[in-house]
């Protein structure tokens, strides 16, 4: 991201709330049952670790790794632990989401490597291998040693993704064994690890230690590693589908082996016999021609069927090892058009409409709330993710393969990575080791789109070539792209992506300007920057004063950002009072904040989902920055970081329906939006427009055919006499029975936002007009009446207004807290008298705590209600 130059800041604060424990020699070493892989095939995942600083740990990893050391004052931390999320693990800060309590936590106490150890008993068994591997790196640096023995040092065990296996068969003994780990501290400035520059405060370890599993693997003389598949679709034909699979099979011995490898895909059996020298790895290939292939489309598009490829190796007769992985039958490809990357999935242009991943601050793998999250992700309608400098672990990778999410990943700016002048001989081999590792474990996903060496700046020769022959060597076939940014580099030529901004606010009329960030080609990552949520959510992380403090757009505020570029509302602000009117209270800020969000957020995904079709400058893609948040923040999420949905999400919810009517800020036109791969007859659009009072001004309908996988434009719309400075625009889509199968409602204003677009910054592009939204404050109050059935909410305008942004919460209990995650169908809906919507929550009843499901709703002019 060029939006950041390269700054830390430093964390400083308190000791520990709870000292750390020394070691105590006199208690005896704590057990746990955990054993090494008696079976080969067998992997076995280290659970759980002991965790302790160096400062109380006497001697180095020649005692802490005997299986005598006593660990039992150690800290318990999950088996991915960084030294942070270890002690957040033990309670030893108050709660790090709230307020600026991450300021007391002290620095210098991750300035010292960290240990982690874990004891294990073996049963060895002659002829049988027992493998150590690290499923990715030890930030930043360190050692590891088994049994007193040091397998590997810094040389080694560097980097946030190389992967490593060590065969210590010759160390494991029968009883107890342990192993220990020390990790070193974290300069993002000088190590190849993970860092989140602007996106939130920095983690105070900079995510120092272990993230990812550490597993034991056991196998007879042969082992069988790098299963990769790929399928190749005939295209336009999918009749049939090649698929190959690979598997590296490994002779763990001195002496020459001949194995049989054999294996399974959708029942169709193969096998080969393979003849190996001392040491020596050859690659088992199998060609195999389906018919009548299920086909693997992003969720939009199509099913996500998943084919699974089992493999085995025998020696002798008798089994040495085993590998499966899951993957898809389908095609991906992409090509420049008009300097725009296309993207195409089985033939099929693809429009990316995404958003940017955020990991967890601490990289914590909660499994519940990254499928909440992903869950959330594809209810709203969004397509892609893409993964900065932060591909997650296997699990999130499987999630998006069910549910046809599709994924880019990358490399992150701002860090390391991109300081190409400062790499040494050890910073190219790490990075291509990096490279080659990271694609090897992610290839086999369906939902993998493309892989980006660069992100704000494409790699120069040198480093190019490491990581294009990485990729060659771990068999990536997917697109590689040089920059998300738009700088060529060498061989790959043009990235076809721009990264131009916005990162702060722009009003709605800016997306539909192919200026900048407009809707045109591939804009890796923009967004209009603060998304203040509702308060429910607002009140978990933030105290009354610093939420109240909310109105004052020259102040400081810790949950935005450590850079000074994002740190204050500052103009945000200035356009909410100049639109919509300077809020009264912080009620009203929140209320208001939300109508902003939800008008600008819909704004962008629709440009880019009505330019697609475009003959000049079509738009091909956008990543909004960002989809979720790392740590809880008042900016750059539409989900937030407690899994609410407020009026961002909702508003691109909107934007991205499968088939969807919407008005264009820039021309008055009117288009329809299509997402399915089939042509939709028998369209009308409704178009009807209404001054504030509810007076309907205009009303217009014209027949369309919503065109597969595209855009059409179907007239403009009208523009009569007499209109209030504020005025709505409601849109119906309707079927040919009359069924209205879509519904958009704008609010919007006589007067046009106008930008300076000669004054713009790489993160923004100022106003020098507002449109006048102030008369949404006079609205006469509405009136809505609510039932439930089930998990639905039936609300009705039974008054003589319009009921305008009507939002419904699910709460436990009545006037309970609000639960979280729910997933709705709608929200934020405005209705004139009469018109009535249902919509449907879902949630897990275990998060009501024991408590009654209610509903509440309220409008931006309607009293709130409460239901059962």
């Amino acid at each position: 991201m060029s939006r950041r130059s390269r700054w830390l800041v430093a964390v400083v604060g308190l000791s520990l709330v709870v000292p750390l424990l020394p070691v105590t020699s006199a208690v005896a070493q704590e057990h746990t049952v955990t054993a090494a892989p008696d079976q080969p095939g067998g992997v076995r995942t280290i659970p759980d670790w002991r965790m302790q600083t160096s400062r109380s740990v006497s001697g180095g990893g020649d005692v802490i790794s005997r299986p005598g050391f006593t660990d039992v004052n150690w800290l318990k931390v999950p088996a991915r632990s960084t030294v942070m999320a270890g002690l957040i693990a033990n309670r030893k800060y108050p709660d790090l989401n709230y307020s600026t309590n991450m300021k007391q936590v002290n620095a210098a106490d991750f300035a010292v490597p960290w240990w982690y150890r874990k004891g294990f008993t073996a049963d060895p068994v002659p002829g049988r291998h027992t493998f150590l591997k690290l499923n990715g790196g030890v930030l930043a640096r360190g050692e590891v040693w088994l049994n007193g023995t040091k397998i590997a040092g810094t040389d080694k065990v560097i980097g946030a993704y190389p992967i490593r296996e060590f065969d210590v068969t010759n160390l494991i003994r029968k009883g107890d064994n342990a192993i220990a780990l020390r990790a070193d501290s974290v300069d993002p400035q000088r190590d190849l690890t993970i860092h989140f520059i602007d996106w939130a405060q920095f983690p105070p370890d900079r995510n120092q230690g272990i993230f990812r599993d550490v597993t034991l693997a056991s196998s007879g003389a042969v082992s069988l590693r790098n299963l990769r598949v790929d399928s190749d679709l005939p295209l336009p034909s999918m009749a049939s589908a090649d698929v190959t699979v690979k598997v590296d099979a490994r002779n763990n011995t001195d002496k020459p082996q001949t194995t049989e490898v054999s294996g399974t895909v959708d029942g169709r059996a193969f096998k080969q016999q393979i003849s190996l020298s001392a040491k020596q790895t050859r690659t088992a290939a199998f060609t195999l021609k389906l018919d009548k292939p299920r086909v693997w489309w992003p969720f939009q598009m199509g099913e996500q069927p998943l084919y699974e490829a089992s493999v085995a190796a025998t020696v002798g007769g008798a089994a040495s090892d085993t590998a499966r992985t899951t993957f898809g039958i389908r095609e991906i490809d992409s090509k420049l058009i008009q300097g725009g990357r296309q993207f195409f999935v089985n033939g099929q242009p693809f429009l990316v409409r995404g958003g940017g991943w955020a990991s967890d601050l601490f990289l914590r793998t909660d499994l519940r709330k990254i499928e909440d999250q992903l869950k959330l992700t594809k209810a709203m309608g969004m397509n892609t993710i893409r993964l900065e400098g932060k591909p997650e672990n296997d699990e999130l990778y499987d999630m998006a393969d069910r549910m046809g999410i599709m994924l880019l990943t990358g490399w992150e700016c701002c860090s390391k990575w991109e300081s190409y002048d400062t790499f040494t001989a050890e910073d190219n081999r790490v990075a291509g080791e990096s490279a080659e590792s990271e694609a090897r474990r992610i290839r086999n996903h369906p939902s993998m789109i493309g892989f980006l060496i660069g992100s704000d700046f494409a790699p120069p020769a040198a480093q190019e070539k490491i990581y294009l022959d990485a990729l060659k060597r771990a068999e990536w076939n997917l697109p590689i792209i040089s920059s998300a940014k738009a700088l060529s580099s060498p061989q790959l030529g043009s990235p076809g992506m721009k990264m131009e901004g916005p990162y702060w606010w722009v009003p709605p009329n800016y997306w539909y300007n192919k200026q900048k960030g407009g809707a045109s080609g591939f804009a890796s990552e923009i967004g209009p920057g603060p998304t203040i949520p509702e308060l429910d959510s607002m009140r978990k992380f933030l105290p009354p004063n610093e939420i109240d403090a909310l109105r004052d757009y020259n102040a400081k505020h810790y949950h935005l950002a450590p850079s000074d570029t994002f740190s204050k509302l500052s103009f945000w602000g200035t356009a909410l009072d100049g639109r919509y009117g300077k809020p009264t209270s912080t009620e009203d800020l929140v209320r208001k904040a939300q109508l902003a969000n939800y008008e600008v957020n819909r704004a962008q995904l629709e440009a880019f989902g009505r330019n697609f079709s475009d003959a000049d400058r079509p738009s091909t893609g956008v990543i909004y920055w960002m989809l979720n948040s790392a740590w809880p923040t008042l900016y750059w999420n539409l989900i937030d970081h407690n899994l609410a949905t407020g009026g961002s999400y909702f508003g691109a919810k909107t934007a991205l329906r499968p088939l969807h009517v919407q008005y264009s800020y820039d021309d008055n036109s009117l288009a329809v939006v299509n997402t399915g791969l089939r042509d939709t007859t028998g369209l009308t659009v409704q178009a009807t427009v209404f001054n504030l009072d509810g007076t309907q001004k205009a009303d217009v309908s014209q027949p369309v055919t919503a065109k597969a996988n595209a855009s059409v434009r179907t007239g403009t719309l009208p523009k009569p006499s007499g209109l209030s400075s504020t005025y709505f625009v409601r849109l119906l889509l309707k079927d040919a029975s009359g069924k209205v199968v879509d519904r958009n409602v704008y609010w919007l204003s006589t007067k046009a936002d106008k930008l300076n677009y000669a004054d713009s910054t790489w993160y923004h592009t100022p106003q020098t007009e507002y449109a006048d939204l102030k008369g949404l404050n006079d609205l006469p109050q509405g009136s809505v009446t609510a039932t439930t059935a089930g998990n639905k909410v039936t609300i009705t305008n039974n008054g003589a207004k319009v009921a305008f942004f009507v939002r419904a919460s699910l709460r436990a209990g009545a006037g309970g807290p609000e639960v979280h995650p729910t997933t709705w169908s709608d929200n934020y809906v405005t209705l004139w008298p009469g018109e009535s919507t249902t919509l449907t929550a879902e949630y897990r009843a275990s998060d009501l705590g024991g408590k009654t499901p209610h509903f509440q709703v309220s409008g931006h002019n309607v009293p709130k209600v409460e239901v059962r």
